[in-house]
């Protein structure tokens, strides 16, 4: 059985956890879930559970506290060398257990219910995030800080990411229409983002229209039907890169009947600034800006950041 060596090494974790326990205080608290979670109130052994918590953590300062991370987190750069537990989707439950956490963090969308649950049998405590918006990022990062006793850097952090979605909305407020938007996050098949999507309200903060926008959240079509959407901004955004994310865009480029084409207004951008749920997001819309609004791109509206 898979998880059949927890069995030898689950009483010396165990006899670890209560004894660091026997010597600092521990607090109650609840997740984004709604869950109780009795947690360690200065936790020093994390485990992160998905590359936008990693994130989060290294912007609090707080990165001297992480165990161990997930495969592709990889932002900032010194987080792929943290010791890994598994891809986001396929924890590797037995070396989370070696790692010996005193809390983990995980994400409603991706991390395994079950996972989350075994980890709690084994007396491993786990807060579940589970932002959905830009306003959900900020009360995350605000949430992860208060665990981390690091709330003072999580108030400067969403203070200046408010201040930036301010910035963007007084600039979009003077744009005389709004371009019709195609992001493709999919090559084979082509997927975009729908409603319920950080691409979605980023694309809408930013003065587009997303022509996916809809129920689904990330719904297929066909080249037929993205042509005929007639798309004035195409973004292509893949984990996909390369020779192969090149490609995609010149095949894109031959059909010059849509007007993002015709007025090479085609391009290729990092999806991490759009599907983490971090402050990144913000580089993300200031991006957006650029691309959908050239005309109102003024050089020194970004520079001032608080």
């Amino acid at each position: 059985m898979r998880y059949k060596h927890l069995f030898i090494i689950l009483p010396v974790l165990i006899f670890f956890s209560f004894s660091a326990g026997a010597q600092s205080a521990v607090k109650k608290t609840t997740d984004q879930l709604g869950r109780s979670v009795i947690l360690p109130d200065n936790p020093e052994r994390i485990v992160s559970l998905a590359p936008s918590i990693t994130e989060i953590i290294y912007e609090l300062g707080q990165e001297q506290r992480l165990a161990g991370v997930t495969r592709f987190s990889d932002f900032p750069p010194e987080a792929a060398k943290l010791p890994k537990v598994g891809s986001f989707v396929h924890l590797d439950l037995e070396r989370i257990v070696a790692l010996k956490p005193d809390l983990c963090i995980a994400a409603k969308d991706g991390n395994p219910r079950a996972v989350v649950e075994r980890l709690e049998s084994l007396q491993i405590p786990v807060y579940v995030v589970n932002p959905r918006d830009l306003d959900s990022v900020m009360e995350t990062v605000v949430e992860i800080g208060a665990l981390l006793n690091a709330g003072k850097k999580a108030k400067s952090l969403v203070q200046n990411m408010r201040f930036r979605i301010q910035q963007v909305k007084s600039l979009v407020a003077k744009a005389s229409s709004r371009p019709r938007v195609f992001y493709q996050v999919g090559i084979f098949p082509i997927v975009s983002a729908g409603s319920d999507t950080f691409i979605h309200e980023l694309i809408l903060f930013a003065g587009g229209k997303n022509l996916a926008q809809g129920s689904i959240s990330y719904p297929r079509f066909s080249r037929e039907q993205v042509l005929a959407l007639s798309p004035e901004v195409f973004i292509i955004s893949s984990m996909a890169r390369g020779e192969v994310f090149e490609r995609v865009k010149k095949e894109w480029s031959c059909w010059t009947d849509i007007p993002a084409v015709r007025n090479q207004r085609i391009f290729l951008v990092d999806s991490s600034l759009f599907d983490r749920p971090t402050s990144r997001l913000l580089d993300g819309l200031e991006l957006l800006v650029r691309l959908i609004h050239p005309e109102l791109f003024e050089p020194e509206l970004f520079e001032n950041k608080q």
